[in-house]
């Protein structure tokens, strides 16, 4: 190290700031040692809570670059983005976490971070992909699936991060404004305390099953709750709410056959013998008989498993509440498009009145109470919104759902089919999803391009932000009511599994957007610091940290259509395809990228005779200005990973090029999944498995798979069902433009649109193609 850096260092000492990073690793890897032999995953989180910090030292900013530009920080803002993805090799960083651990000197510390970061940026710009596209698997990234259990716990795990428990004034936030509950369930507690048999004695309830086993548990609970029906009656006397315990009895209503142990439903008749759908299910329960496992691999997973089942089933829930028994030991539980929450456990046979207000608040908690959307409407059979457009308030009636959230954590889309009260002859499609703030609109980008008359691409005819209780409808200040995650049990444990994608957060957005900068991008790199458990309690920021947060967001096109894979002949799905490439095109001339190419996103248009369009592009979600240099803003986005091109897979920069290969995924997918139009067949297991590859491994397969044009040919004839072995040779000719001699492109080659055209064009007048 130079002379002029040792006394960089000297004069800028690391002192007390790492102290913080320190204690949290320590929860986690209790000797330096330890670190050879900890997970990647391990490796990796300890890296994205330190690296931030050093960043934040002066130190970082006055010494120079490994590269010769630029400083120091810029050389850990790159190393930050290449640890936040699958690219990121764990011996890069273990020397300098071991340095860190040991509490090495300063000067040690500092030549670590040097041997750690990137010596020089490779040709297609890894930073630029991950500030883009942050990438965070979610189960909705899963298509053509079993959805076995093992697999999906592991997606779900992920998705969801760490879900905070022991959140104070959990019970307070969702219970405190039910009317007269407390003083009713002061009183019914009362009746259980008295008599000659009273039902709540000082060791606890009357009957509770002391081995806490599941079927003895579910005979008492059921019993119980009717008595406290039966006395709550001169409150409310007609609650038709009943417990349903139908633990050996699979739902319907889920891909895989999933059971409950027990749910709140609104049947008064409920029981064994009735058949449930996941739509029923207003509560879902966990128990467990062991209080031991109280944890997040056991009963937490469990009830998250179940949640998953209810949000999809389910379209119009903002959140969903639940509850976990363990033994005695209960928790309470919110679930919403940021992942779960949690009460302080509680034991049900020390705080009986306690349990009595919470097993009543849930039988009387209305529907927006329980988290369904209040400004979905219900009238009779119908569901309506409303919209206004200047002075003119318009109802919009529901048809059907037309694509559901498969997902907890995420965006959550889900669209329905409506149309306009009293002209059904004009379809319109409702897109309610959960953005973060950051983004930009996607309202006001299709408004953007439906005024430029882009083609090929959905048109807008109104957008909006959900208001609920003359607020905008927010996870932190809305659903969650402002409680401080922060002051959870776990959470500063929890932090660095939470921060996917750290690097984002750190970078502001570009001007051209005409956005402001939000302050979570720069200040979530910070590490948590020491905390006091008292004072303010501020749903966004807590000691100068921001917390994550997404906003309900609406949106209503004029374009109705099926998903491409519902085109009716081998002949109708290259047309598609073609128009959909045209929409693409289109888009990018207007200055936007759309970057989100997936079966759903491609659209055959259906019912409105009046559209010149005969397919169409539709989510502008994660669509960019092409001329932007800096992050999206997204802390963590879901992509549909099947789809994904093999450079987007390695960290690279996200170009339109990535989009034309991802064309190229969607048309062999459809050729591999569909029997014929709309008719999806069995998952396969050697192509099932890219929904759960980690991305090295599913971009090595997918260039496996075209490198060589015999055994891709061999490949295709292997797996495309008869109904599209027909287009085998036209997929061929794709693949040969699309990876020229058998590799990914190496530049870009807006010539690339008109050849992919051309061919799927010749393939739809191909006689073989037309005949079948």
């Amino acid at each position: 190290m130079e002379t002029d850096q040792l006394a960089t260092i000297q004069a800028h000492p690391l002192g007390t700031h790492l102290d913080a990073v320190c204690t949290s690793f320590e929860e986690i890897v209790k000797d330096p040692v330890e670190l050879e032999t900890v997970s990647r995953k391990v490796i990796q989180d300890l890296s994205i809570s330190l690296l931030p910090v050093l960043r934040n030292h002066v130190a970082s900013r006055l010494l120079p670059s490994r590269t010769g530009q630029d400083n120091l920080s810029g050389d850990i803002l790159k190393l930050i983005s290449v640890i936040a993805s699958d690219a990121f090799y764990s011996d890069r960083i273990r020397p300098l976490l071991h340095a860190v651990l040991a509490h090495r000197p300063d000067v040690e510390i500092w030549e670590q971070v040097y041997h750690a970061v990137p010596e020089s940026t490779p040709p297609r710009k890894a930073i630029a992909s991950i500030l883009q596209t942050p990438w965070r698997l979610t189960t909705s990234s899963v298509v053509n699936s079993s959805e076995k259990r093992d697999q999906m716990d592991k997606l779900l795990s992920d998705e969801l991060g760490v879900m905070y428990v022991d959140v104070p004034n959990f019970y307070e936030a969702f219970w405190g404004g039910i009317p007269q509950l407390e003083t009713a369930s002061e009183d019914i507690f009362q009746k259980c305390i008295q008599g000659p048999q009273p039902l709540f004695q000082q060791q606890g309830w009357t009957g509770w099953p002391g081995n806490a086993k599941e079927d003895s548990v579910l005979v008492w609970l059921t019993d119980i709750v009717e008595r406290f029906l039966q006395w709550a009656q001169e409150y409310r006397p007609t609650i038709t709410r009943r417990p349903l315990a139908q633990p050996d009895t699979p739902l319907e209503g889920s891909v895989a056959r999933r059971k409950l142990d027990v749910g709140l439903v609104d049947d008064p008749k409920a029981d064994k013998a009735g058949k449930y759908h996941w739509s029923h299910i207003l509560v879902p329960g966990e128990l467990k008989s062991n209080p031991n496992e109280d944890t997040a691999s056991k009963a937490h997973l469990d009830i998250a498993r179940y949640v998953k089942e209810v949000f999809t089933a389910q379209p119009t829930r903002r959140f969903v509440l639940a509850f976990t028994l363990c033994g005695s030991w209960m928790r309470l539980w919110e679930f919403d498009r940021l992942g779960g929450i949690a009460s302080e456990k509680f034991d049900i046979n020390k705080d009986g009145q306690r349990f009595v207000s919470t097993i009543l608040g849930f039988l009387w908690m209305d529907d927006e109470a329980l988290g369904f959307d209040p400004t979905i409407i219900k009238s009779g059979r119908q569901q309506y919104i409303e919209i206004r457009q200047d002075i003119k308030t318009e109802r919009l009636i529901l048809d059907k759902v037309i694509r559901p959230a498969h997902s907890i954590v995420g965006r959550a889309t889900i669209c329905w089919k409506a149309y306009s009260e009293g002209d059904k002859s004009k379809p319109l499609v409702i897109k309610d999803s959960w953005q973060y703030p950051e983004r930009d609109e996607e309202g006001e980008l299709l408004q953007q391009v439906t005024r430029q008359a882009v083609t090929n691409v959905a048109r807008h005819y109104y957008h909006e932000t959900v208001r609920i209780q003359a607020k905008d409808d927010d996870i932190q200040g809305n659903v969650r009511r402002g409680l401080d995650i922060t002051r959870a049990s776990n959470y500063r444990t929890g932090l660095a599994r939470n921060l996917q994608t750290p690097a984002v957060e750190a970078i502001s957005r570009n001007s051209s957007t005409g956005s402001k900068r939000s302050s979570s991008q720069i200040s979530a790199l910070l590490p948590p610091g020491k905390r006091s458990r008292s004072g303010s309690a501020s749903p966004t920021k807590h000691d100068n940290e921001p917390l994550p947060n997404r906003i309900h967001r609406r949106l209503v096109l004029c374009d109705y259509g099926v998903p491409i894979y519902k085109a009716g002949s081998p002949a109708a799905l290259l047309a598609a395809l073609e128009g959909c490439i045209t929409g693409h095109e289109s888009l990018l001339k207007a200055g936007l990228l759309h970057r989100d190419i997936s079966i759903n996103n491609l659209m055959i248009n259906e019912g409105n005779k009046e559209s010149s369009l005969s397919s169409f592009l539709i989510d502008l979600d994660l669509a960019i200005k092409v001329d932007r240099v800096g992050a999206s803003g997204a802390k963590g986005i879901t992509g549909t990973r099947a789809f994904m091109a093999i450079g987007v897979l390695m960290g690279e920069d996200h170009t339109f090029m990535d989009d034309l290969e991802s064309f190229f995924w969607v048309l062999f997918w459809i050729c591999i999944h569909c029997r014929g139009p709309g008719q999806q067949g069995k998952a396969t297991t050697e192509f099932e498995k890219w929904n759960y590859l980690n991305t090295e491994e599913l971009a090595r397969n997918k260039k496996g798979l075209i490198s060589d044009e015999r055994d891709f040919v061999r490949t295709a004839e292997a797996n495309f069902t008869s109904y599209y072995q027909v287009l085998i040779p036209w997929v061929n000719r794709l693949r040969r433009v699309v990876f020229p001699n058998g590799r990914r492109w190496q530049e870009k080659d807006e010539t690339l649109y008109s050849q992919m055209r051309q061919i799927l064009r010749a393939g739809q007048d191909d006689p073989l193609v037309i005949a079948n």
